[in-house]
């Protein structure tokens, strides 16, 4: 299974990164080992002294697709999840300086929470509301109808670059309010009412 995560995809997320805004997705990939799955705590790595949260709603594909048509893109998923992209900024902005890849920034062990995936069935159409709480304090919130690129917009766009596959995930952006973890703090991501994950940082 792959991984594809969509960078700077609601416009005051890139405003506040300073970042400019994409006329085409920003497309990366986390590795399988990126995964955090069943609310497992997250062990802050000594390799950086700056993760940032972002939290973001998560595609499964449900059947594999080449240069997928607009008209057919809603097809090729069938539930959406929540997660969290971790990112080591201070490594980001280091290798993005040096017009480096910045792979190591986001693509480490655990640097991916995947929650459980609901149906579309029982979630019913777009837009969604998503948010996050630390601590009990709402820190993000988002809703779908802000996103630069749809769903299906990325769906179109990847897939004419890299097959998709059954079971892979898609990261789809996350909106502002993105923010530096520390050790102690506990993360709970909600899809519209419902709770979806909780992250503790160890």
């Amino acid at each position: 299974m792959k991984i594809f995560c969509v960078g700077r995809n609601y416009v005051a997320h890139v405003l506040e990164l300073k970042n400019e805004v994409p006329t085409d997705p920003l497309i990366f990939m986390k590795p399988p080992t990126a995964l955090l799955l069943e609310d497992k705590p997250f062990y802050h790595p000594d390799f950086s002294q700056n993760i940032h949260y972002e939290v973001e709603l998560v595609l499964k594909i449900c059947k594999n697709g080449k240069s997928i048509q607009p008209q057919f893109a809603h097809r090729y998923y069938d539930a959406i999840g929540l997660g969290i992209d971790f990112t080591a900024r201070d490594l980001q902005d280091k290798f993005k300086a040096k017009g480096q890849p910045w792979e190591l920034a986001k693509s480490f062990d655990n640097s991916a929470v995947v929650s459980p995936f609901l149906p579309l069935d029982e979630l019913g159409a777009a837009p969604y509301q998503f948010s996050m709480q630390k601590n009990g304090i709402v820190v993000q919130s988002g809703n779908t109808e802000n996103m630069i690129f749809s769903f299906d917009d990325i769906i179109c766009f990847v897939s004419k670059y890299i097959t998709l596959q059954k079971g892979d995930y898609i990261f789809t952006g996350t909106p502002a309010g993105v923010g530096k973890v520390s050790i102690g703090e506990v993360y709970t991501g909600f899809l519209g009412d419902k709770k979806m994950f909780t992250c503790e940082i160890k």
